[in-house]
């Protein structure tokens, strides 16, 4: 377990250097995006149509920020449950998303979909959304705004932190800690 910066677009290099319970600080752009949003990505993809960002390489945080206050870049930004996405998690990778972050745990066709596709899931720590939003220097809604606080925004981090829960090599940091305490 140790401290890593990463800087989006990820690689395949990138994500293999990634191991459970790694610190993770992320400086650059990331998207947010939903359940609502990622439904209409994988009905784009199954229709044979462009999304409307390029998610190859990419990092999406599972969250609806509330609106921003007077003088504030965002709202509060905590994660959301990301068992939600499972449907869609698959498909994205598949078309290369790296990273996904948000909090709870994922199904075994998504950690499979990872290991396959060389990507990463990253828990944010929930109920700590107003201390997330102060690394958000920029945020803007780039696709679907008629879905409110779901909607796709480009967020511009600065050292956001994360923790390395599900790694492309078949780690699982949830399943590590059952283990370690039924010891």
């Amino acid at each position: 377990m140790s401290k890593k910066q990463l800087t989006p677009p990820l690689s395949d290099a990138d994500v293999e250097n990634l191991q459970i319970g790694d610190q993770v600080f992320i400086t650059g752009t990331i998207y947010t995006a939903r359940d609502a949003a990622h439904k209409r990505l994988v009905e784009l993809l199954e229709e044979g149509k462009e999304l409307p960002i390029d998610v190859k390489g990419q990092v999406i945080y599972y969250v609806g920020p509330t609106p921003a206050m007077p003088g504030q870049i965002i709202g509060s930004a905590g994660p959301t449950t990301s068992y939600r996405m499972d449907p869609y998690s698959p498909r994205l990778l598949a078309e290369g998303l790296k990273c996904m972050i948000g909090k709870g745990t994922r199904s075994k066709e998504v950690k499979d979909a990872i290991k396959e596709q060389k990507g990463v899931y990253l828990a944010a720590v929930g109920g700590a959304a107003a201390l997330i939003a102060k690394s958000i220097k920029k945020a803007e809604i780039v696709a679907y705004p008629d879905l409110g606080a779901e909607a796709i925004r480009k967020l511009e981090v600065q050292d956001f932190p994360a923790i390395v829960v599900n790694d492309c090599h078949g780690g699982d940091l949830y399943e590590e800690g059952v283990r370690k305490y039924k010891k």
